[in-house]
């Protein structure tokens, strides 16, 4: 005759999907506008020049360049700088 699992065996088996935070395009990497260059919790890396910031804290290129990580003021910054 079947019957629940009693104990704590039935309160097992649940896990949350992987969010897939990190550098999505590493320094000095060509990229055109709109490419995801990194997804993040909260101001890790703030935007620079040509990045845009979304509202889960995601950046973005906001022109075609080169992507450039840098600091100033103690805070990390990423850039992109123009090809001319």
């Amino acid at each position: 005759m079947a019957r629940k699992r009693g104990g704590s065996g039935a309160k097992n088996g649940r896990d949350s999907n992987p969010q897939y935070l990190g550098i999505k395009a590493a320094d000095g990497t060509l990229v055109k506008a709109g490419t995801i260059i990194a997804r993040q919790r909260g101001t890790k890396i703030h935007p620079g020049t040509n990045v845009g910031c979304g509202g889960d804290y995601t950046l973005f290129a906001l022109a075609d360049g080169k992507v450039n990580f840098h600091q100033r003021r103690g805070r990390k910054l990423a850039s992109v700088v123009s090809e001319d």
